[in-house]
């Protein structure tokens, strides 16, 4: 790996690094730039991902180019109601020399796509979110370090609720981002349809190392923050929380529950790392406010208030904003 004189040129290279990552995975995926930016921005963070998106809007493809232009190793797990904890974690057998043995489990790889994470029981989704958490696994009375990096994307269909069991919102505290893919405009469609349905195909490049992304995450931390913008990012997720003393107006009329201490972490943490992609060595409030509402829209209840009148989650938190 390459050697940096100082952190500047460090985060100069990141900039660049994110670049060449945007180019080659917007080769295929069409018309989500933000969304790809997004996802970016949560692997250089450390942190884990939920998408949410109906059928065929590239969620899966999404993870599997990231995985290609990483390349590191990558697995897929399909959530289905009969997934066992032991599925995805592994799980001992009895070898030929009559000694128990562990096989691991697709949990042992840089890179987990959950695919339809809520069509899977709790104990199932608990035992991912411990791993998820603590970067490790217990498993027939022993300890097993993950991979690092470890970077978990998760899928979830907003549509055909029947018979599915939706992440309770302490478990949903422990993804960073929460991204909802939205219908490609006109224009992007009938570039994904022109392109997927000839011969076209791309040869996608390894543009980074896993650690050149382990570097990068530990530079990110290194970020200075002035004191008004860690006390904006506090004072936003503050803001959330209803009947409390810095509680905002809309939080007091809308919300049943805002976000926890989770939240502002994250909020700084993603601020940094959007700074540091934009070639900027220091965050500022429009860092902080670019990353919020991906931060905040899964950490906040709404009142039932709110539901009857319909106001969304992205208009409350734009009304924080």
């Amino acid at each position: 790996m390459t050697k940096f004189k100082n952190d500047v040129e460090a985060l100069d290279a990141l900039r660049d690094k994110f670049k060449e990552l945007h180019s080659e995975i917007t080769k295929v995926i069409y018309g989500q730039d933000e969304i790809v930016t997004q996802v970016l921005i949560t692997l250089f963070s450390r942190g884990h991902c939920l998408l949410i998106g109906v059928p065929g809007l590239a969620k899966t493809l999404l993870v599997t180019t990231i995985s290609k232009v990483v390349g590191l190793k990558y697995n897929r797990i399909q959530f289905t109601p009969d997934l066992m904890p032991s599925d995805i974690i592994g799980t001992e057998i009895l070898d030929k020399d009559r000694q128990f043995k562990f096989v691991q489990g697709p949990l042992f790889a840089n890179i987990i796509l959950a695919d339809e994470i809520n069509r899977t029981p709790p104990k199932t989704q608990s035992a991912l979110l411990e791993a998820m958490q603590e970067r490790a696994v217990t498993a027939a009375g022993q300890h097993f370090e993950l991979d690092r990096p470890f970077f978990v994307l998760a899928t979830q269909n907003p549509i055909e609720q029947e018979g599915t069991y939706p992440l309770p919102e302490a478990q949903l505290d422990r993804f960073m981002f929460s991204i909802w893919l939205d219908y490609p405009r006109f224009a992007d469609e009938l570039l994904i349809v022109k392109n997927t349905t000839s011969t076209l195909r791309f040869d996608l490049k390894t543009v980074i190392t896993g650690e050149e992304i382990e570097f990068f995450q530990e530079l990110v931390r290194k970020v200075p923050v002035n004191d008004n913008v860690l006390h904006y990012a506090v004072k936003l997720a503050a803001k959330t929380r209803p009947f409390t003393e810095h509680a905002a107006e809309v939080a007091n009329q809308y919300l049943k529950w805002g976000a926890g201490p989770r939240a502002s972490q994250y909020l700084v943490l993603g601020a940094k790392t959007h700074a540091a992609l934009r070639g900027k060595y220091s965050p500022d409030i429009e860092d902080v406010q670019a990353v919020a509402a991906a931060i905040l829209r899964h950490r906040i209840i709404k009142n039932y208030k709110a539901e009857a009148e319909n106001i969304t989650v992205d208009e409350i938190i734009a009304k924080l904003l």
